[in-house]
């Protein structure tokens, strides 16, 4: 009787180890699923956070310009050509930031 008990103990043993051996595989494989989703979640948001940035410079340029055209109309003392030469620095400048 002895000898069937000690059996039936290393078979549990036996089985509870290689019960919680996969238990470990399957949770480390979820977590590395998990981490995986958490890095695209991120790269996204980065991606999006980039096109808006892209986006509001050009708006932030073109409000630039616009202020610069309503300078030179609105202001008839001033010397336009210089105002001119200034758009044309803002235009380069957006050029370059692309």
């Amino acid at each position: 009787m002895d000898g069937d008990l000690a059996g039936i103990f290393v078979f549990i043993l036996l089985a509870a180890t290689l019960a919680f051996g996969m238990a470990q595989v399957f949770h480390r494989r979820s977590i590395q699923h998990e981490e995986r989703k958490l890095e695209l979640k991120l790269q996204i948001e980065q991606a999006k956070k980039a096109q808006m940035s892209q986006g509001h410079e050009s708006q932030q340029l073109f409000e630039d310009r616009l202020r610069v055209l309503e300078r030179i109309v609105t202001d008839p003392s001033a010397d336009i050509s210089r105002q001119i030469e200034s758009l044309r620095d803002i235009k380069a400048e957006g050029e370059r930031a692309r």
